[in-house]
């Protein structure tokens, strides 16, 4: 089985660098396409996969195709491949808005196999979390397939598509969040006296071990911090203090407005 991506940017890198380190697929069985030399040439230095300017190309060599381009350019790029797809194909598109109704009016209503996937940021240290939605033409051992695929940078989960609006506010865009939320510990670090690099350091260290101590114990969000909040002790004053200043709801509420710009964005297509 052979491997493509339609675009070598920093995504589709980081995927293939993942995919590649936990053995899915040899670099010599991974191909990508690229409009710009100096893009495919970093890839091919990075990650030793076979590269081309060619679209056609990574269909005519490859069983699993990644459309890893600005969802801008999927209208010319898919109209210049759907005459060209094979019936076994699978397609993974991770263009943000690209609905799996879009995919289809762009291949013309062929029987593509498509999943659609909404991956996020830490696929570039092979610590992503993507929802995958497959269409009416993909069989479950192929959506499997594209889950083992995604898992190779990251977790994936089949999710229905009425909820990648949802997925969006919480995983798509939550790496700004968390890093909002980084920088406030840090700065209320530095202004407690701490170098500027080290209270990076102790916060960034804080946030992942804890989500890290969260999914390896299965524990609940709250019962964590119930066992660090003591009686009358440092933890609680600083819950007590969250809870005033609206913690919980800033980032409802963010999350909120997150997921109904997504639908506002999508009904504007």
């Amino acid at each position: 089985m052979k491997l493509g991506f339609i675009g070598c940017g920093v995504m589709a890198n980081a995927m293939m660098g993942g995919i590649i380190k936990n053995g899915l697929f040899k670099p010599e069985d991974i191909w990508g396409a690229d409009p710009v030399e100096a893009g495919r040439q970093k890839t091919k230095e990075a990650n030793g996969i076979n590269v081309t300017a060619d679209n056609l190309e990574v269909l005519k060599n490859c069983d699993v195709v990644f459309f890893a381009i600005k969802p801008q350019y999927y209208a010319s790029m898919i109209d210049g491949i759907k005459d060209h797809v094979r019936e076994d194909q699978l397609f993974v598109s991770i263009g943000a808005g690209r609905t799996l109704d879009y995919l289809a009016d762009a291949f013309d209503h062929k029987p593509v196999k498509i999943v659609r996937v909404m991956p996020n940021t830490p696929a570039q240290v092979g610590e992503g979390m993507a929802a995958a939605c497959p269409n009416e033409y993909v069989t479950d051992e192929e959506a499997q397939l594209a889950l083992k695929i995604l898992r190779g940078f990251g977790k994936a989960e089949l999710m229905p598509e009425n909820l990648f609006d949802v997925v969006t506010g919480v995983s798509g865009s939550g790496p700004a969040y968390v890093c909002m939320f980084i920088e406030a510990m840090a700065d209320a670090a530095v202004l407690g006296g701490m170098q500027r690099a080290t209270a990076y350091e102790f916060a960034e260290q804080t946030v992942y071990g804890t989500a890290k101590m969260l999914m390896e114990t299965g524990l609940h969000p709250g019962v964590l911090k119930d066992m660090v909040s003591s009686p009358a002790g440092t933890t609680i004053a600083a819950v007590r203090t969250l809870e005033e200043m609206g913690l919980r709801t800033a980032v409802i509420e963010g999350v909120q407005a997150c997921t109904e710009k997504s639908i506002e964005m999508q009904s504007a297509k």
